[in-house]
């Protein structure tokens, strides 16, 4: 065992792989990090069983009774943190108590008439991990260093939090979990720059993330830098679907087995038995209880990997978008380090060192290594450990709507965080006394084809005319990769502002849809938004070209009037067109029309503005 409880800290951070299948609890002592719960450390099924009069069964327990209480036990509670209940219904059959709809729509589960969240479930595991922690450091454990997948969005990060202040525990930093599993790997490793590749499947999540361990001595930080390039993942896809799959392949080889809901969930349950023994031997034969009887179903490795194939090709796809991103080919990385209890399969692992052509890095333990890397990065946050540092980054493009409906993208996908990026906007109408900010995430350039995170308004503007007001807007992603805005008018110091929490997160077929159609659709999005931008600034010239003109309208020459007005009537149709459909109007057309009424207006405001003058009883200079 490691130093007495004496040499710990008062208050000590923890690190906490909060699984889809089973959740560990880590501490870093000085001889360096350890999963706590006895002496290999304990690993808690992440299954929780409600029983009557309120008391909760939690780990090891539930699960081996969860075939016979599937109405009262929720398993995989994470893939539901953050969903909706219609976009969780895909993965919910045969994960145990009923999932119905909760407040907001969001998914949550029936048990015994009692509504239960996938947070209130999450919240029972951690008080089952903070109790393990503060009975083996002897402290009282208050803080915790969480883990999630990288693909999390903003609101799946938050329901994380919000079940760790269930559990009594404040998460001061989410960490990715290939993030945490690299700083385990990485950990005395860094004699040398390594270029790696983190490949996570876990029970319900795969990521995989492309990052840079550079000794300290080459980063010239004084400490390892752990900097992630870019990141790809799944937020839909592990070791329950390999299990699903399995059962549809008992169910297509006896469709006598398609019974009652309760079957289903028990099949599920030895589909996971089964793929867990052929992990040790080529073929299998598991027993199971169901409503017309005990059944003996088999199963071999090579039904096994026909099943898991199909899953095991979307986690290749991720790897190619993550090396694409990177912007390096897969010949240009030093290792490809399996992380998750689901790289344990044969077939996953042959796979991966087919894609990478290379060994995998299977040194350690794929249940543990999340867990040590989270107790690492909770030294870092205790300032226990001053020799590493941590470079994550954001996965998908962060943005504003523009008038017109177009996107500004302040923060790019894989751009580091924590991050901090600022634009300046103005009016499009005379007098506006407040703005509606439009928060959106997407790849896209258009508003309608990304996903809105949240509005708000910033009121009590002074009326200014058009383009006037100075819009600030401030983009800040923190290190737990939390989105929060802010935006000020610089003349007057008005602000507003709103931390980023959406009612649901993304589906991992909104994320494939987002990046597929960026790239698909690229060139005519550009064009689009080029467009947009045009009409936008063509309409504030015309207000104002309008305006100097009918000041000084009997101090031109009528022809030079006549083409003025021909000139401003063309850009004025261009921009009623691109209001009613963008897609119909020619750019690089609008483009010429508008520089030629730049050109010749020139003349108008000249006369304007020495109009103005005399007005204001200023001299001019004498004509040369």
């Amino acid at each position: 065992m490691d130093a007495p409880s004496d040499t710990l800290p008062a208050d000590p951070i923890v690190g906490i792989d909060l699984g889809t299948t089973n959740s560990l609890v880590a501490y870093c002592f000085e001889s360096g990090p350890r999963v706590l719960g006895g002496e290999l450390g304990a690993i808690v099924p992440s299954v929780v069983r409600f029983l009557e009069g309120g008391e909760v069964e939690v780990g090891a327990g539930a699960r081996l009774g969860r075939a016979q209480h599937a109405a009262s036990t929720v398993a995989s509670a994470k893939r539901f943190m953050g969903r909706t209940a219609a976009e969780s219904a895909s993965f919910a059959e045969g994960l145990g108590a009923r999932l119905v709809e909760g407040p907001r729509g969001l998914a949550a589960f029936d048990v015994g008439g009692r509504v239960v969240t996938p947070q209130q479930v999450a919240a029972e595991v951690l008080r089952e991990l903070k109790s393990i922690a503060e009975r083996e450091l002897g402290r009282q454990v208050r803080r915790a260093v969480v883990t999630v997948p990288a693909y999390f969005d903003d609101a799946q990060r938050q329901a994380t939090r919000d079940a760790a202040r269930l559990a009594g525990l404040e998460a001061v930093r989410i960490v990715n979990e290939p993030t945490a599993a690299a700083l385990a790997y990485g950990l005395g490793q860094a004699r040398r720059s390594e270029r790696i590749a983190v490949y996570d499947l876990g029970g319900g999540t795969f990521d995989v993330t492309i990052l840079d361990i550079v000794p300290a001595g080459e980063a010239g930080t004084g400490a390892d830098c752990f900097q992630v390039l870019a990141t790809a993942g799944d937020t839909a896809l592990g070791g329950d679907d390999v299990d699903r799959a399995v059962a549809a392949h008992w169910f297509g080889r006896d469709p006598a087995l398609q019974q009652a809901r309760q079957d289903h969930a028990l099949l599920v349950a030895a589909a996971e038995e089964a793929k867990i023994a052929l992990a040790e031997r080529d073929a299998t034969e598991v027993s199971v209880w169901l409503s017309g009887g005990r059944r003996s179903l088999s199963l071999s490795r090579a039904e096994l990997d026909a099943a898991a194939a199909p899953l095991v090709e979307r986690t290749l796809s991720a790897c190619q978008r993550a090396l694409v991103d990177a912007g390096i080919h897969a010949s240009e990385l030093d290792r490809v380090v399996l992380v998750g209890g689901s790289t344990r399969l044969s077939c996953v692992r042959a796979a991966v060192e087919r894609f990478f052509a290379k060994p995998a890095y299977t040194a350690l333990d794929p249940d543990r290594v999340v867990a040590l890397g989270a107790a690492v990065q909770a030294a870092i946050v205790a300032g226990a450990r001053r020799d590493l540092l941590l470079l994550d980054v954001i996965p998908l493009s962060l943005g504003i709507e523009t008038v017109g409906g177009a996107v500004a993208k302040l923060v790019m996908r894989n751009s580091p965080i924590p991050t901090r990026a600022t634009e300046r906007f103005s009016t499009s109408k005379d007098g506006q006394t407040s703005v509606r900010i439009h928060v959106v995430q997407g790849e896209r350039e258009l508003v309608e084809h990304c996903r809105s995170l949240g509005r708000f308004d910033l009121r009590g503007l002074p009326p200014m005319p058009a383009g006037i007001p100075q819009l600030e807007v401030e983009f800040l992603v923190d290190q737990n990769g939390v989105l929060s805005v802010k935006a000020v008018e610089k003349r007057s110091g008005r602000e507003a502002s709103i931390q980023v929490v959406p009612t649901y997160g993304l589906t991992q077929d909104e994320v494939d849809r987002m990046e597929r159609e960026s790239v698909e659709h690229a060139r005519e999005d550009m064009t689009l938004h080029r467009v947009i931008d045009l009409r936008i600034h063509a309409e504030l010239d015309l207000k104002w070209i309008g305006e100097a003109l009918a000041r000084v309208r009997g101090e031109l020459d009528a022809a030079y009037v006549v083409e003025l007005e021909r000139a401003m009537s063309d850009v004025r149709g261009r921009c009623e067109a691109a209001a009613r459909d963008p897609r119909t109007v020619d750019a690089d057309a609008f483009y010429r029309a508008k520089q030629a009424l730049d050109v010749l207006s020139m003349r108008v405001h000249e006369v304007s503005i020495a109009r103005s003058l005399r007005g204001a009883g200023v001299s001019q200079p004498p004509e040369a």
